[in-house]
């Protein structure tokens, strides 16, 4: 293949250059196998390898560097890519930065955005999906765009209410807010373009990447169990390692022992352990599990 041939398959994802929703991206495509090299902390691209390179951006800028073509993919929370309003598609939820978008006001102020009086101001971070959420319940509020800390906006007389972005919701209990409502819900997002305004070797490298980020989230919250166990206790041993289809049953040479091999919850290991030790397995082990396919 000539040089000009190989660099036009190289598919470029947008990551964030800092925070939680950047650590988060580049685990992810490490334990997928795309591990982002030579990155410094001000680099602005890096190989990932296997045909893949990191862009690295501000997170609110991705949505618009993917819908304009600039990057075949990118990774963002899903209150970002909303707030853009540009037309992408969601790939996948990646099951990370988990966070809530609320309407939140004074602790002694009102419980319900029903109850919001006429005009009422609202600051916000996030204006486009502030006048969509209260312009599809037909409340005429005032949206008021603030740049952050929409948290002490109340305080200084900029506004009644806010929306903003929580996790915990420590920080709006510190400056005396308690949320009304949740927005939105947001974690990271996997998006591109919307196929049929891809060229087929960006749609083929989607279909190689979302499969593998998918194995990766699979295997998350999966542990391999193996045990070596009495043949005779086959019949409970599979009541206790269910697994994805039964486990997988390996004759132990000269014994009577079977190996057991199977595929467990992370939540139900204890249990699973103290089972297997009470039907008489020996040897057991358990070990994280990098991806796992269907």
């Amino acid at each position: 293949m000539h040089e000009e041939d190989e660099r036009a398959t190289i598919m470029k994802i947008a990551i964030p250059n800092k925070g939680r929703l950047a650590d988060g991206a580049l685990e992810l495509l490490r334990r997928a196998g795309l591990r982002a090299e030579g990155k410094s902390e001000r680099a602005l691209q890096a190989s990932l390898g296997n045909g893949f390179t990191a862009l690295f951006l501000r997170a609110r800028d991705i949505p618009e560097f993917v819908a304009d073509g600039a990057a075949d993919a990118g990774i963002t929370g899903l209150d970002v890519i909303e707030e853009t309003g540009r037309e992408l598609e969601l790939l996948l939820d990646l099951e990370y930065g988990r966070c809530r978008l609320v309407v939140a006001a004074h602790e002694d102020g009102v419980s319900d955005v029903a109850n919001l009086p006429e005009g009422t101001r609202v600051a916000t971070a996030f204006p486009r999906i502030t006048r969509s959420y209260f312009g599809a319940r037909d409340l005429p509020v005032k949206v008021v765009p603030v740049s952050g800390a929409a948290e002490i906006a109340p305080h200084i007389g900029v506004a009644d209410v806010i929306v903003d972005l929580v996790s915990t919701g420590s920080t709006l209990k510190t400056n005396g807010l308690r949320e009304i409502t949740t927005v939105l819900e947001s974690s990271a997002r996997l998006v591109s373009r919307h196929r049929e305004n891809n060229e087929a070797v960006v749609n083929e490298k989607l279909r190689e990447l979302v499969p593998a980020l998918e194995s990766v989230l699979r295997a998350r919250n999966k542990r391999y169990l193996m045990a070596n166990v009495p043949r005779d206790a086959l019949a409970e041993v599979s009541r206790v390692l269910p697994g994805i289809s039964g486990p997988t049953i390996v004759d132990v040479v000269d014994s009577g022992l079977v190996a057991a091999h199977a595929v467990v919850d992370v939540t139900d290991i204890y249990r699973a352990i103290a089972d297997l030790k009470d039907l008489g397995a020996t040897g057991i082990l358990v070990t994280k599990i990098e991806r796992l396919m269907p």
